[in-house]
């Protein structure tokens, strides 16, 4: 019996059902989320401008007289971070822990005086952050998260087959016929959409992968290798630099993530000291001392320092810079002040160099307004194309029931994509597991209806 429809279209309709059904919410939070985040720098100014600026009046107080401000305020906090001003008439801000709760402080450099505070948690930029990266649910929202992104890239790949001109003329396929209307003018609006933004949203979706927890981890893990002699000499500690970026904050790069935490040792600086010999720690070296090691080591204002946790951590000097090559990671041991690392740029190997470099593209941070428009003409033309996508299912949805819509029979076989997104399903294993088991129960439903079975198989 002659089939009616071949099998390998059959099956990338429904891969692409399937993807939409799937994505297509998650794509709406993820742009919603990233504009935001995309126009941090703007909204901060507008939203808490009493906070950042301040008036430049004489010189500017040390950060020991500015972190004694915030002891005096929040006696009882525990101070995890400081960030030294950006500019002349910025303040200093400290993220310190009370009772459990993460409070961001702003601190005036010249009078030393509490600007105020600000909720490190629930403000608009960490949850927009936050919901971006992990749905504000943890590690499971971190899953969902990437198992979208790799379904984005089943959805862009099948998407790309099904708007392939198979005639002349470039309406409808380059661009939309705006004298359509129905359903025509919606199939037009989001194949065209859908095409224009293919290769951005596939750049979006490629390096937001990288900071997934298990993709981006095992990607991380295979390709940021350092000289093991940057490590010889240096007390290690099981802890990795990732250990300091939290869901709502960014503070070391991607490139770093995956390098110990180095540790303290409280004596090996002072050996025949008396509090070596009383068995005692050495003396905490002070916050300014950090901060002017920083300044001597030529890292560039917008770096933040993280106190040592415990006896045997270390301060971290972090710049998460807008431009990658002035990225800098530096920790140095708390009683000694000696620098135990110093990662930098030139350290990074090629495959670092271009996550760190598309990680600034994606966040509009490389080029300052032109990147950030950039990205949000993207993230438009996904809440387009995701808006677009479900009227179309709406329209063609079977009669009377939520399901996928019926399919067209004038498409050649597609024996090249299905490779293509078998070997998609093998790059990332989330999505590869997810696929076979899409399949297995796509399969297991219609071997139940006979006339289904017939039309796929064969």
């Amino acid at each position: 019996m002659k089939q009616s429809t071949p099998s390998f279209y059959n099956l990338a309709w429904r891969w692409h059902f399937y993807a939409g059904l799937l994505v297509i919410p998650f794509l709406i939070l993820l742009s919603l989320t990233g504009i935001v985040y995309l126009f941090k720098p703007q909204l901060d100014q507008l939203m808490y401008a009493d906070l950042l600026q301040v008036p430049v009046t004489g010189q500017r107080l040390s950060a020991d007289q500015q972190l004694a401000v915030v002891q005096r305020a929040y006696p009882q906090a525990n101070v995890q971070q400081y960030l030294p001003p950006v500019q002349a008439d910025r303040s200093a801000q400290f993220v310190v822990d009370n009772a459990g709760q993460g409070i961001n402080l702003f601190v005036d450099p010249y009078r030393g005086m509490l600007l105020g505070s600000q909720d490190a948690q629930n403000n608009l930029q960490a949850i927009a952050r936050a919901l971006h990266g992990e749905l504000m649910i943890g590690t499971l929202g971190d899953r969902l998260i990437e198992l979208a992104a790799g379904w984005g890239i089943v959805l862009l790949v099948s998407g790309l087959y099904l708007w392939w001109p198979r005639g002349s003329g470039g309406a409808g396929v380059l661009w939309p016929r705006l004298g359509s209307h129905g359903r025509l003018f919606w199939r037009d609006l989001h194949a065209v959409t859908g095409f224009w933004g293919s290769l951005l949203l596939l750049f979006m979706l490629l390096t937001g992968m990288t900071w997934t927890g298990y993709w981006g981890a095992q990607f991380a893990g295979a390709w940021n290798h350092f000289p093991a002699a940057m490590w010889d000499a240096v007390p290690t500690s099981d802890q990795q630099a990732r250990s300091l970026n939290t869901s709502t904050k960014q503070t070391v790069a991607w490139a770093v993530e995956t390098t110990p935490l180095p540790l303290s040792d409280a004596h090996a600086a002072h050996t025949g000291s008396a509090a070596s010999q009383a068995g005692s720690a050495a003396p905490q070296i002070s916050l300014q001392q950090v901060v002017d090691t920083a300044s001597a080591r030529g890292v560039q204002p917008g770096y933040s320092i993280t106190l040592p946790k415990g006896a045997e951590g270390v301060y971290s000097i972090a710049l998460f810079a807008d431009d990658p090559r002035h990225d800098a990671t530096l920790h140095l041991d708390q009683y000694s002040g000696a620098v135990l690392a110093d990662v930098r740029w030139a350290d990074y190997g090629l495959v670092a160099k271009t996550v760190e470099t598309g990680v600034m593209l994606h966040e509009g941070k490389l080029f300052g307004m032109p990147n950030q428009l950039l990205m949000l003409a993207v993230c438009l033309l996904v809440l387009l194309s995701a808006v677009s996508g479900m009227v179309m299912w709406w329209q063609r949805r079977p009669q009377g029931r939520l399901g996928v819509p019926p399919l067209r029979h004038d498409l050649p076989r597609w024996k090249t994509a299905i490779v293509v997104m078998l070997l998609l399903g093998a790059a990332f294993p989330l999505v590869g597991a997810s696929l076979l088991l899409i399949w297995a129960l796509d399969w297991l439903l219609l071997s139940r209806l006979g006339s289904l079975r017939r039309l796929v198989s064969g």
